[in-house]
């Protein structure tokens, strides 16, 4: 008995030691939720907007929730990236937006998004209840209460933060660079940049991803393509009150660019709009609000990234600086102002908006991005990425325009040389396009024509000859544009009390456009068969084909001053070819410009009543000049490479292989092929001029005016000017140029032909144009013999065709041209 009295107290007090070990030491024996205090005993508190607690023996995060049903912002954010512009998973990449709010239900927490796109902008509860049953909600986690203390509770916040949040194995994806998953076992928190600020928490992660296959772009920039490490960052951040001193949304209007937020109002009277349409802008009021002129309750301020070396530095100080000129013509001062970021501030508090200097393998675009409440449209904070590789290409393109390395170069002089000063008033001017888009601002395209109205253009450098030389003292604009100032007054300019807001923003775009100045954008501007002739981007000029012949001008001089002067002594001879290429493409996108006038409309973004021009047809004069214009780049001629170029630029030496988007395409292997950049030229004017889209306009304008040319008559001068060309007959490097582009000719007229996307009438028009051709009784009469199989070929079988794609030009713009459109120079929310 006494034995078996001994076995149970043993077995009692070891089940009493196993249940001890297993719960906290708060717990409560009855198995109760414990306390908050007890629980996270041992752990690092850190208080702020939100209170955390970290467990460094168990790796975990573990959030304190004391407001419920109270909406916040929850963000993603690359903090360190990959690497590849390509890909796009840079440093400080901003994911999306999302207005969140914890909610309990018994043991359990919701984290709840509710759908602001569906509302009712009305004091009736009931009205406002039935729209919000009508429509889903998102959850976004839920997590098990923890512990519990009065009104507060503790739940485990990090499986929520071990997730690919930014989607970045979506990216690698889409960039078809392989196919990878989150390898959660080679992830971690990251407690350095893990903090709680008064109106921010941010939680930071080293998130790896694993697979294979994978490609070029990520096999370039990671140590180890079958793990990328990279760390991600999670933001919660308090947003603005709607009831206390709320911020008041400002309504869009078409014909003034602002980006922001839009959604479906169902308290609207049926006789209106349901949709409502609000700008993305800081927050910004006047101390004195009765005065013209006032300083700002609290000024707008961006912090550079201290990380950025000089002399670039302070340019882009000086271009982010430009601002305040448009803020003093909205009626404030010193409303703008632009800073070094302290060494005590901390570049992700939500209260610092920053310019960040981000390092990529390659070339690529600039950001501007802003974090904004997505039930007002209300900036919280701007968010600029500037890639550090894209001044060392305007430096490479002044190099080609202006660049005379006589000397050796002194590595540790100040460069006070032409080609750098146009650098620095590239990135002044880049500076101030990229944190435009931070204040709310679009790009737009029409400001190139109107004077360098606006820095939220693409700028190309004005290059101006000057006898047998080439002048660079104007390449770029020196401070904010006239649209800049009337858009920066439609956004922020406040105005009396008691004024009828509508009639004095409709004010602003009157006086606008009686200035003559217009709003135009990505979407008249980035697609090849756009419409509008003078919306584009990297153009100049008040007239497209007028600029193009200049621009043709200052090609001539740069390509007969070409020589080895142009690379620093003591680099290889082959390395010319990077500074030849932008040179000879000097009128790429001019080309691009002037072939947008063919089948070309002028248009507005009017409004009923409001006295615009809606739109018109280009008329016949400037289309057939534009014609005439186009064909003189396919002037063998002109498309020559001159013979001292060819002969200064030989194979690769050891080590020294080239950057494949900064040299021709070849068809000769390790010799530069004096072929290839006559054949890149000629693909992109006929590309642009055949484009299927501007080719259905022509075929049709026509019948809407006789006067206008149509696509029987565009085709019929390119087969004139093409194959018939004296010099297609003729022996020698111009005939043989003459000849290719012949065959690029008709390679691109097949396509046309037999592209079932095509309009019917363009199809028709391609096909007459190809039998003209082999039909001397028509007037062009080919004599190659290759057009002529190659022709016979689509005449027997269309769909089967061999036809041989043509050498496309290097990327001109940052990235490859066609992923431009989704992936535009500056993202901007």
């Amino acid at each position: 008995m006494k034995k078996l009295l001994l076995v149970f107290v043993s077995v009692l007090f070891l089940s009493n030691t196993w249940i001890n070990a297993q719960t906290p030491p708060s717990a409560p024996a009855n198995g109760g939720t414990p306390a908050i205090t007890g629980f996270t005993n041992g752990m690092a508190r850190n208080a702020g907007f939100m209170t955390y607690y970290w467990d460094a023996k168990k790796g975990k995060v573990w959030l304190e929730v004391d407001k419920f049903d109270t909406e916040f912002l929850y963000y993603p954010t690359l903090a360190q990236g990959v690497g590849s512009n390509d890909i796009g998973l840079d440093r400080g990449r901003l994911g999306q937006e999302h207005v969140v709010k914890f909610q309990r239900s018994g043991n359990k927490v919701l984290l709840i998004e509710p759908n602001y796109a569906y509302r009712a902008l009305t004091s009736d509860p009931l009205e406002r209840r039935a729209v919000e049953e009508s429509f889903a909600q998102s959850v976004h986690a839920g997590f098990d209460i923890a512990a519990e203390e009065g009104d507060r509770v503790l739940i485990d916040l990090t499986p929520f933060l071990m997730q690919d949040a930014v989607g970045a194995v979506q990216a690698i994806s889409q960039t078809k660079q392989g196919t990878y998953k989150f390898d959660p076992l080679r992830s971690a928190m990251y407690i350095p940049r893990t903090k709680s600020f008064p109106q921010n928490t941010e939680f930071e992660t080293i998130i790896t991803i694993t697979g294979e296959g994978a490609g070029t772009y990520l096999r370039e920039v990671v140590p180890t393509p079958a793990a990328v490490t990279m760390h991600q960052h999670h933001s919660f951040v308090q947003l603005p009150s709607l009831e206390n001193s709320p911020y008041k949304p400002r309504l869009f209007d078409p014909r003034i660019g602002y980006g922001g937020i839009e959604f479906f109002d169902y308290a609207t009277p049926v006789s209106q709009p349901i949709t409502k349409r609000y700008i993305s802008r800081h927050r910004l009021e006047k101390k004195n609000p009765s005065a013209a002129v006032s300083e700002a309750v609290k000024p707008i301020v961006y912090y550079l990234d201290p990380g950025t070396p000089e002399p670039i530095r302070t340019a882009l100080m000086e271009g982010t600086a430009w601002w305040n000129q448009a803020f003093e013509a909205a009626g404030y001062k010193d409303a703008f102002q632009v800073k070094l970021l302290p060494a005590d501030a901390d570049p992700m508090d939500i209260r610092y908006n920053l310019i960040q200097w981000v390092h990529r393998s390659t070339r690529g675009w600039s950001y501007g991005a802003s974090i904004i409440d997505p039930r007002t449209g209300e900036i919280l904070k701007g968010k600029v990425t500037l890639g550090s590789l894209r001044v060392r290409q305007d430096y490479l393109i002044a190099q080609g325009l202006v660049g005379e390395f006589n000397t050796p170069t002194d590595p540790n002089a100040t460069d006070t040389s032409p080609m750098m000063q146009m650098s620095l008033d590239r990135l002044r001017q880049l500076a101030a396009h990229e944190v435009g888009h931070t204040l709310g601002l679009p790009h737009n395209y029409l400001a190139s024509t109107q004077g360098r109205a606006s820095v939220m253009d693409y700028p190309t450098m004005v290059a101006n000859v000057k006898g047998a030389s080439i002048d660079l003292s104007d390449a770029y604009a020196k401070g904010i544009g006239t649209y800049d100032k009337w858009s920066i007054r439609y956004g922020y300019e406040q105005f009396a009390t008691g004024a009828d807001e509508k009639k004095e923003l409709d004010k602003i775009i009157t006086q606008m456009q009686a200035a003559g100045l217009s709003f135009l954008t990505d979407q008249d501007a980035r697609p090849e068969g756009s419409v509008h002739p003078a919306t584009h981007l990297w153009d100049n000029g008040a007239n497209a084909i007028d600029e193009l012949r200049r621009v043709m001008d200052v090609r001539k001089v740069a390509l007969t001053n070409f020589s080895e002067k142009k690379i620093p002594a003591g680099m290889p001879m082959a390395t010319l070819e990077e500074v030849f290429v932008p040179m000879y493409m000097f009128h790429r996108y001019q080309v691009e410009s002037v072939a947008k006038i063919l089948g070309g409309q002028l248009y507005t973004n009017a409004l009923r009543g409001d006295g615009q021009p809606v739109q018109s047809l280009v008329p016949a004069a400037e289309q057939n000049r534009a014609l005439t214009a186009l064909l003189a780049t396919l002037d063998p001629a002109f498309l020559a490479v001159p013979s001292p170029v060819l002969a200064m630029i030989p194979p690769r030496p050891f080590r020294f292989e080239p950057n494949p988007r900064e040299v021709f395409k070849r068809h000769t292997g390790m010799s530069f092929d004096a072929m290839a950049p006559p054949e890149a030229s000629a693909s992109l004017t006929l590309r642009m001029l055949l484009n299927p889209e501007r080719c259905a306009r022509l075929a049709l304008q026509k019948a809407r005016d006789p006067r206008l040319p149509d696509l029987d008559e565009v085709l019929n001068q390119l087969s004139k000017g093409i194959v018939k060309s004296p010099q297609v007959a003729k022996e020698g490097y111009l005939g043989e140029i003459a000849r290719m582009t012949e065959r690029v000719y008709v390679d691109q007229l097949i396509r046309l032909a037999t592209n079932k996307s095509a309009d019917g009438s363009v199809r028709s028009a391609s096909h007459s144009a190809i039998l003209g051709i082999i039909n001397p009784a028509a007037g062009a009469g080919t004599r190659s013999a290759y057009v002529k199989w190659l022709i016979g070929q689509y005449l027997s079988d269309p769909d089967r065709t061999v036809s041989a794609p043509s050498l496309a030009a290097p990327d001109g713009a940052p990235i490859d041209p066609g992923q431009e459109w989704l992936s535009p120079d500056c993202d901007w929310r």
